[in-house]
């Protein structure tokens, strides 16, 4: 068996995300898993829709791992949309393993992962719920969702499964829609993608569903990507509580602040102070104006900042004044769970 003290990178690596894993594989991810958490991680992430060589023995075992913790998996679903093996099938592996072990989950992006079965999903999971799982989703306001071209999500067989073609892919560096021999192109090439993909009647249900925290999924790679990571919040706040009216203010609010909070409080103590406003919370605010605040962020430029949202305070110390941000304030800190020997 391997030196589990050995140097180790991310996984997939190689050829990691489509071969499986042999039973040595698996003693050393364990391993990295377990000593991950002793060293405060907040829980273990999945994407098992990235690595579809990964058996279901594999994922119960990372289940297992995180389970002696108490720590919530993060899970990516196998499969997606409506295409048999489809979502529905994805998410009861996951209801499954958290039943078995006895881990808290978390499935993420409950739109761009279950498409037109979204409904679906939600309903499975409310029903789980309800029958005591510790079971948890998300989404981001928009119908669309970015990835890697280079990914497993665009091995064969992708147009199926995501319900859409090459015209509904977007290249982020150029915006230009794709084609057969530009994918084959960018796909060699690797990079961020776009899908227009996600139904717009998935979106509205989602968003204001009880079930679901607000998440960005954001990242920027070089000023392009998905206008998620500049305008989710705002986003839901301006379009789908003032000019929708698809939910409260507050109901908003509890779902972009103490929700996620208390997603992770069983396994970092900290996050009690965290989405909460009251003595002794971390000094963590934001004021924006309800009457005017709304995302500006777009698919061609998606790191524009918002308006509306006048001050945001991390750890008491402003780092947005009037709108305006403060240059060189970086307050925050990183929250992890106790580390356990």
């Amino acid at each position: 068996m391997r030196d589990p003290a050995l140097k180790v990178t991310l996984v997939p690596s190689g050829d990691g995300a489509r071969k499986a894993s042999s039973d040595e594989d698996i003693t050393v991810m364990k391993q990295i898993v377990e000593r991950g958490l002793r060293q405060g991680a907040l829980g273990v992430g999945f994407g098992i829709q990235y690595t579809p060589a990964a058996s279901r023995w594999e994922i119960l075992e990372m289940f297992r791992v995180a389970a002696r913790f108490k720590a919530p998996v993060f899970v990516h679903i196998r499969h997606m949309g409506p295409a048999e093996p489809d979502a529905l099938n994805a998410v009861q592996e996951v209801i499954a393993a958290a039943s078995i072990t006895g881990a808290p989950a978390h499935i993420v992006h409950i739109t761009s992962s279950g498409l037109s079965q979204a409904p679906k999903l939600l309903q499975t999971i409310q029903e789980a719920r309800a029958r005591g799982l510790d079971i948890t989703t998300e989404c981001y306001p928009y119908t669309a969702a970015m990835t890697r071209l280079d990914s497993a999500m665009f091995d064969d067989g992708w147009q199926k499964v995501l319900g859409i073609s090459y015209d509904k892919v977007e290249w982020t560096e150029t915006g230009e829609r794709l084609t057969e021999a530009t994918f084959r192109k960018y796909r060699a090439q690797g990079g961020e993608v776009i899908m227009h993909m996600i139904p717009e009647a998935v979106v509205n249900l989602a968003v204001p569903h009880p079930l679901t925290m607000i998440a960005s999924d954001g990242y920027i790679v070089g000023g392009k990507g998905h206008p998620r990571g500049a305008g989710t919040f705002t986003r839901v706040l301006g379009y789908y509580v003032r000019e929708r009216k698809l939910m409260p203010l507050m109901e908003a609010l509890r779902k972009m602040s103490l929700a996620p909070a208390q997603r992770l409080e069983s396994i970092a103590p900290v996050m009690r102070n965290k989405g909460r406003i009251r003595v002794g919370a971390d000094a963590d605010i934001v004021a924006f104006d309800a009457a005017t605040v709304i995302d500006k962020a777009t698919f061609s430029q998606p790191t524009l900042p918002p308006e509306g949202m006048r001050h945001v305070i991390v750890a008491g110390v402003p780092v947005v004044r009037d709108g305006k941000d403060a240059a060189g304030v970086f307050p925050g800190k990183g929250v992890r769970a106790p580390v356990r020997q």
